[in-house]
């Protein structure tokens, strides 16, 4: 197989799918395409939610991970693997380091959640050493290929690799087999691309009248901006928070793929997803890390076009750590319009506070945060005042009585460097 990969020159095929799936059936989990009722009802259309969160390691990187080391020679395996990942790789080739008895080295930005970390240290056990570097994937991925050529190691690669790629689309197997009506739109996550790659090209050879939809976070859509460019482009900055889709740079050959069968790229803000992430808990009890969110936050955006149809969504992973929670929550009241903070000018007035307290404030706000931005001279200096809404509307009658009353204020909402100083 290996000489018939190469031939290929990077390209996977249906065929190279289907081997990787018979490779994999007693390995992964066949998770469950699951009707949602609530998304069907508020879309109008029928959502079904492919559960790649309840995977054997809760992410579907254990199907590319373990379909790449299968193929190492008795050599490569000697000598050991590395890898670099946000998490989610790194838990795959941790199992599979243990499952075919391969000593691994892990590079993880040193920004990864502790679950992320704590996951892969229980999945590999005394097979993987861990090693933190860096604050994104592309830093620890650096530090990787130095590593890799230091002790010839072999490089697992999170997504440009033909074998890693045709792993993950087995899930495209999976869903068309388990889903009893054409299927019009598939939504699914793009980091580096190697879940897209793969879904795609099986989805589309079997199934080519399905709408196939990447979703990238906005802080970092370089699989958009390598499309719009028509080559493989490394973005300058990023936004880390959607960790398991933040990547500078995606791969050549994903890219080369999916320029042939994506149908098109949202981007969607990073509150959105976590408007997403609260209310597949509350209302599923469904918990979805960040990149495993972005295609349910995708729908809202395609409203439209969805009505009436039959759609899937990949939740690529459940990796969420509890720690991030207030942080989402907060992401999400912002973007919802709920959650302001201002600096506000205490006029030098007796009362001006109870003032503003009584007058200005609704009757349904209510103030998360109150520090004055000076130590002395408190009664009348500047103070941060986090203000939270119960509803949209309330923020421009808010507005109106603060300037109405007098009272000189700055929207640190609104400012992007003053908010990540202060906020």
């Amino acid at each position: 197989m290996e000489q018939q990969l190469k031939r290929k020159q990077g390209t996977v095929y249906v065929e190279d799918i289907l081997i990787a799936y018979h490779t994999l059936k007693d390995v992964v989990y066949h998770t469950p395409l699951q009707k949602n009722p609530l998304l069907s009802e508020r879309y109008e259309c029928n959502v079904y939610l492919k559960r790649e969160d309840l995977q054997v390691v809760r992410s579907f990187k254990i199907r590319g991970a373990y379909n790449r080391m299968k193929h190492l020679s008795a050599e490569e395996r000697r000598k050991g693997i590395i890898c670099a990942s946000a998490g989610n790789h790194a838990q795959g080739v941790a199992y599979s380091c243990r499952a075919l008895g391969v000593h691994g080295k892990i590079y993880m930005p040193a920004t990864t959640p502790r679950q992320k970390v704590s996951q892969v240290q229980l999945f590999g056990k005394d097979m993987v050493e861990i090693v933190l570097v860096g604050d994104t994937f592309d830093d620890s991925f650096n530090e990787a290929m130095k590593c890799a050529k230091e002790e010839g190691r072999t490089f697992i690669h999170p997504f440009d690799d033909e074998y890693v790629i045709a792993g993950q689309g087995t899930i495209g197997v999976e869903v068309l087999n388990d889903c009893e009506e054409p299927i019009d739109f598939v939504f699914a996550s793009i980091g580096g691309g190697g879940l897209m790659a793969g879904l795609g090209t099986y989805i589309k050879s079997i199934s080519p009248a399905t709408n196939i939809i990447g979703v990238e976070p906005a802080g970092a859509p370089s699989m958009k901006s390598a499309l719009e460019q028509g080559r493989v482009v490394t973005l300058e900055e990023i936004d880390k928070f959607v960790d398991g889709a933040a990547v500078k740079t995606v791969g050549e050959k994903t890219f080369a793929l999916c320029k042939e069968m994506l149908d098109d790229i949202v981007v969607v803000p990073e509150g959105k997803v976590c408007t997403t992430i609260l209310e597949l808990y509350n209302e599923n009890a469904i918990v979805a890390e960040p990149a495993g969110a972005l295609p349910i936050a995708a729908l809202d955006f395609y409203k439209e076009k969805i009505r009436g149809k039959t759609v899937v969504c990949v939740i690529s992973g459940g990796n969420n750590d509890i720690d991030r929670m207030q942080e989402i929550k907060e992401r999400s009241m912002i973007y919802e319009g709920l959650q302001h903070y201002f600096i506000v000018n205490f006029p030098q007035r007796a009362g001006a506070l109870r003032e503003f307290l009584d007058e200005v404030l609704g009757p349904t706000d209510d103030i998360t945060r109150f520090e004055y931005t000076k130590k002395n001279n408190k009664e009348s200096g500047p103070a941060l005042v986090g203000i939270e809404l119960k509803r949209r509307e309330d923020y421009a009658p808010l507005i109106e009585r603060m300037k109405k009353k007098g009272f000189p204020f700055q929207e640190v909402n609104k400012d992007p460097k003053l908010f990540h100083l202060l906020i």
